[in-house]
Parts: structure tokens; sequence; C-alpha cells
């Protein structure tokens, strides 16, 4: 090979590697530009994303704020706007001192009355009713009955002034529900609280009652002091699903209402009649069964109550005995004597024929008893 021809090899071998040191250099330019706009589309979604998620959250805050202020789309200052001209000041006189309480002004059969506690108006003359507006009327004791703390007005006061509150059914009524109390605690006029049902079927005695307890009562969280007796205890959507009643003495949010169901049973008779004789009675004296009387006792039950004293001329003399144990009434069970109580005051009258399952001993019979009338407190 010629000196030419061998520099025109090599010079020609230089420059393909050259061009493939060049090619390989922009070939990792390009792929690393590629990567590069790849890497940047991807940190941009990762930043997109970042953001809705963000909007996302905030969303959720926003909305859990908005169910914390409202109840079924329904704010609370729009509620207490709206039922706070139906709640009244209920003021009277006796021998002693000025008592005062709380009403709401219901309608019955297009004639406005104003409903209350009995024990608000015991034993008390010249009362009256002062309204929202501060206008106050006198007002008349129409109706009463101690066995469910309840009393009806009459009010002397123009059409106007009456803007009822629509009461139902407190059936459907759960633990949990929240609930709004609105009345005049320490003469506080139009103070509103808010909690929920802690518990139902209570049974309450009150000293008027001659030992016989309320019954089928609403426990609630809300707080209520004294002067809230006889105002609402209002659902959500600002219906009366009970009547405040009775606090007990140092609790924390321990609060009791009549239910809903015993003003509307009531009511007619109370307005029409100026009373109400439809609390059944036994003509028994017991107590709550449980594991330690079981043992004691001997028997296998640890839930009822257990009679404890059958009533001389009552209904269940000849029938029940002392040391029974009623575990059912009407084929429903009883635990306690709240669940005898609530069951008597709202599925039976007296007059009917009540079905008792009943532990005597080592065996379970079914006695037949007919009610009687629960007597006077007062007699």
């Amino acid at each position: 090979m010629s000196i030419s021809s061998e520099r025109g090899f090599k010079f020609s071998l230089t420059f393909v590697l050259l061009m493939l040191v060049v090619g390989l250099i922009a070939g990792g330019l390009v792929t690393y530009l590629i990567a590069y706009q790849q890497i940047e589309s991807l940190n941009n979604d990762v930043a997109n994303l970042k953001s809705q998620i963000s909007k996302l959250w905030g969303f959720q805050n926003a909305t859990y704020q908005n169910i914390t202020i409202y109840q079924n789309a329904t704010a609370l200052t729009e509620i207490y706007e709206r039922v706070k001209d139906s709640i009244v000041l209920v003021r009277g006189t006796t021998s002693s001192a000025t008592v005062q309480g709380s009403g709401f002004v219901c309608n019955f059969s297009g004639l406005p009355v104003v409903i209350t506690n009995y024990h608000v108006v015991h034993g008390t003359v010249n009362v009256s009713v002062t309204f929202s507006n501060g206008n106050g009327y006198a007002a008349e004791v129409n109706g009463t009955d101690p066995y469910a703390d309840l009393a009806v007005l009459l009010v002397n006061a123009p059409q106007e002034e009456f803007k009822p509150l629509e009461i139902v059914s407190s059936s459907t009524l759960r633990v949990g529900d929240p609930v709004i109390a609105i009345g005049n605690p320490y003469g506080l006029v139009g103070s509103m609280t808010t909690g929920v049902i802690s518990a139902l079927g209570r049974t309450i005695t009150e000293e008027y009652t001659g030992g016989f307890g309320i019954a089928n009562i609403i426990q609630t969280s809300a707080p209520i002091n004294p002067g809230n007796s006889g105002g609402p205890l209002l659902n959500y959507d600002g219906k009366v699903i009970g009547i405040t009643t009775a606090i007990v003495a140092d609790s924390q949010g321990l609060g009791f209402a009549i239910p809903s169901n015993t003003i509307l049973r009531e009511i007619y008779s109370l307005v029409t009649n100026g009373t109400y004789d439809g609390h059944s009675y036994m003509g028994l004296r017991g107590t709550d069964m449980n594991y330690e009387t079981s043992r004691k006792m001997g028997v296998n039950v640890t839930y009822g109550w257990l009679i404890v004293e059958v009533i001389s001329g009552g209904p269940s003399e000849g029938k029940l005995q002392t040391n029974d144990i009623i575990i059912a009434m009407n084929m429903t069970r009883i635990k306690n004597g709240d669940d005898l109580a609530s069951y008597l005051e709202e599925n039976t009258l007296p007059g009917e024929n009540l079905i008792l399952a009943v532990v005597r001993g080592s065996t379970t019979e079914n006695v037949t008893i007919t009610l009687g009338r629960r007597p006077s407190p007062f007699s």
C-alpha cells in the first residue's frame, strides 16, 4: 500500500470514528431532551394532582363545617327565629311567692291554647302569660293532669299574638337524635340550648303524683334549668316532640321531657273536660329485678319487675302474688319498672284486659288482669 493510500485510509477511519462519537453525543442529547420533557410532563401532572387533592380537601372541610352548623339544611338561627314568638313566659303567685316557668302555643281545633307543666301552675293564682314581644295577658288554667305533669291555659289575648307550634309524634324518636330546648331559665326569656336524646322510656316521680311514676319520659342532654319547665323540646324541623319538665339536681346535662305522644293523647280531654283519667292501674308495688336478687331468690331470671306488694282491693288482688316477677305484657318483654310503666302509659287504657307473663317460683305462667283506673294523687 502506498503512503498516500494509507494516509487516506487513516483519515477515513478517523472521520468515521468522529462521526460515531458525534452521533453518540447527539443521540444522548436527544434522549436526555426526551426524558427531560417526560419528567417535566410528569412533574406537571403531579402538581395538577396535588392541586386537585388540595381543592377536594378544602371542599370536604367546607362540607364538614356546613354539617356542624346546619341540620336538615336549616340553620339553628333560622329555627329560633321561626319559633321564638311561640314560646311564652308563664307567671303565677302562691301564698308565699311568685313562680314562673315556660309554655308554648299550640292550636286545638282552631282554639289557640298554651301548654305548660302542671307543677308550674299548681297552687297558683293570678296566672299570666307574656309573649316574646313583651305583651302580657291574664290566663286561666283550663285543664291539668298531675300524672303527666301537663296543664293547658286559656289566654285572654288578641288572636294575632298566637303563633302555634306543630306537635308531632314522638314514636319515631331515637337515642342520638338532636333536639332543641327553648324557655326562660332563671327568668332569662327566650333562651335556647341544644343537645341530643340520651335515653327513652324513663320514669320519674314528682312530689304531687302520690308516689306514681310519670312514665315514658325522654331523657336529654340539652341543658335544662329552673324556669325551662313547660317549654317545648323541638326537633331540628322546629316541631314539638316533648315538653321539658325536670332535671336531676347537681347533674351535668341530665334533663327530662314529657313526650309529645302524651300531649297528643291527652289534649282533647284536658281542653274539653279539664282533666285526663286514662292512666291504667294494676294495684301493685314492686322493684327491678337484677342478678343479685335472682341468686337470693333462687330463680333463673335476672330481668323483669318483682312484685313486693299487691294492693288490697286492686285489679291484681287474687291474680298476682308477692315475689311474682313480671317479664312480659301482651308478649312484649319487660326488663324493668321503666318498661312496665311506659308500656302501660303508651299502650293500655283502664278497663282493658292485660296478659302478663309471670315467673312464679320455678314456673312461668300467663295471668290476665283487667286494668283499673289510677286513683287521684290527692285522695
